[in-house]
C-alpha cells in the first residue's frame, strides 16, 4: 500500500503561482511520492526532519511519516527562495 500525499495550504498557494509547465512537472513528482517517498535524486535536508526534491530550478520540500504512511509537502519554491 502507498503513502497518502498532503500539501499544506501555502504549499498549495505556492504551486498555484508557478509556470504552468513547471506546475504540470510539480504535480506529476507529487503524485510519484504517494508509490515511492524516497525517489531518485531526493535528498534529506540538514539538520531537519524533512527532504528535498529538485524540479528543475525549483524545490519541493517534504516530510514523510513513515508509521502513518503520509507524505506532508510544506513548500514548493524556486531555489533562490526555498531554504529561506
Amino acid at each position: 500500500m502507498g503513502y497518502a500525499v498532503e500539501i499544506k495550504k501555502s504549499a498549495e498557494r505556492e504551486m498555484n503561482r508557478l509556470p504552468d509547465a513547471i506546475h504540470r512537472r510539480v504535480s506529476q513528482r507529487i503524485l510519484a511520492l504517494e508509490s515511492d517517498p524516497r525517489p531518485r535524486g531526493s535528498q534529506k535536508l540538514e539538520g531537519g526532519e524533512g527532504y528535498r526534491l529538485r524540479v528543475g530550478d525549483y524545490r519541493m520540500l517534504y516530510a514523510i511519516d513513515d508509521q502513518e504512511r503520509r507524505v506532508l509537502i510544506y513548500s514548493v519554491a524556486h531555489r533562490r527562495e526555498a531554504y529561506r
